[in-house]
């Protein structure tokens, strides 16, 4: 009312504090975000097929860039050095398919079989479950006595062979387009970096934008190379394991264990299950099909907990309570793909977030209590400065 009879008596309308104005910006300016954020998660959701391929190529990208680089050093061209590499990676992946190929395909087909053979060794272990589900067959059939004739309509779902040739092909088809991705990124050398800088006009942003794409580059190319070496000695030591014990096609497991580590929290959990599945069907006595998921565990623990704590040190060491979420929305999102891309997406999230102006809290908190991850700079490559504008 004051006001107002202020402006009545003046004739002109009070000013608003400047304070005022600065916090509805902010509220204006929060809103924004979040509304783009929540945009960005339904797209992602919805653009799986088409951004899923994208992202991964990219990671492999950032991943062999520095070997790229290296090589440009000694004189071998990009495009050279991309089409070997992911000529090589290529090949790589063909082999390890068409090795698992004929046992996998064997097993697909003598699912429901191996599923009776299970059920019937833990049967002593499973009895009292057996007697609840005829107990709820019971209730279910008088319920239908009582109901009347009621008409169900079952929908017939496909075939575990049809879905899995359906499954080979998509993931088939994803890794075709993020191999030539990548393979692009690569042979283009330093070009969308240049493009990059030359986006934006003060050099003060041209300098944190090198700083931020550097960053996540050593970041992701030094966590990728040394969990892919550390799960392949995993796989291998898995492999030999459960060839040493006598289970069938142990190197399958090896493979398995190499793919599945790949999945914090739940890759050494799911790997154990699916051996000590396989290893009941195998062996005869239930003591000696034990033996197979502990030496698993064993080995996932021991790597889990003591090699790569080692050879990372705690340079890339992230907030379990973030990996863990970060997991859990992602597999949401896209399945175990999704899961499977957590912990580097967390890792590019945390370099960004530790070089852009008003989000360093929010890296604070991705990190590790202990020691922060190094996201600082990487060393400038030759050639850098002239490319530079």
């Amino acid at each position: 009312m004051k006001a107002e009879a202020g402006e009545a008596a003046t004739g002109t309308p009070q000013l608003r504090p400047a304070a005022d104005i600065a916090r509805e910006v902010r509220r204006v300016r929060r809103l924004l975000v979040a509304t783009l954020l929540l945009g960005l998660v339904i797209t992602c959701f919805f653009a799986k097929d088409v951004l899923l391929p994208i992202i991964l190529g990219t990671m492999l990208a950032l991943t062999l860039s520095p070997v790229v680089r290296g090589a440009g050093r000694i004189g071998i061209p990009a495009p050279l050095t991309a089409a070997g590499l992911i000529v090589s990676l290529a090949t790589a992946l063909a082999f390890g398919g068409y090795a698992m190929s004929g046992p996998v395909s064997n097993w697909i087909a003598e699912a429901p079989e191996m599923g009776d053979v299970l059920r019937q060794k833990l049967e002593g272990i499973f009895r009292s479950v057996e007697k609840v589900r005829e107990a709820s067959e019971e209730v279910g059939e008088i319920a239908e006595q009582t109901g009347g004739g009621v008409q169900k309509v079952a929908i017939q779902q496909p075939g575990i062979l049809s879905s899995a040739v359906s499954n080979a092909a998509s993931i088939g088809t994803t890794v075709a387009v993020a191999l030539v991705l990548a393979l692009f990124l690569l042979a283009s050398g330093e070009m969308f970096y240049v493009k990059l800088v030359e986006t934006f006009p003060k050099m003060s942003e041209k300098k944190r934008a090198l700083r931020i794409v550097y960053g996540v580059e050593k970041a992701i190319s030094r966590y990728l190379l040394t969990i892919t070496a550390i799960n392949a000695g995993l796989g291998i030591v898995i492999g030999t394991l459960m060839t040493l014990i006598g289970l069938p096609n142990g190197y399958i497991w090896g493979f398995v264990a190499f793919i599945l580590n790949f999945l914090p929290f739940l890759g050494a959990v799911a790997g154990t299950l699916l051996v000590g599945a396989y290893a009941i069907l195998s062996f005869d006595q239930l003591s000696q099909a034990a033996l197979a998921p502990a030496l698993y565990l064993t080995a996932t623990a021991v790597e889990g907990q003591i090699v790569t704590p080692t050879i990372l040190g705690r340079r890339l060491e992230m907030n379990t309570v973030s990996v863990f979420i970060t997991v859990v929305f992602w597999g949401w999102m896209w399945g175990i793909a999704g899961a499977l891309m957590a912990v580097p997406f967390l890792v590019i999230v945390k370099v960004i977030c530790d070089n852009v102006e008003g989000w360093q809290t929010l890296g604070n908190f991705l990190g590790s209590s202990r020691i922060e991850v190094d996201t600082g700079p990487a060393e400038e490559p030759e050639g850098k400065a002239a490319a530079t504008p």
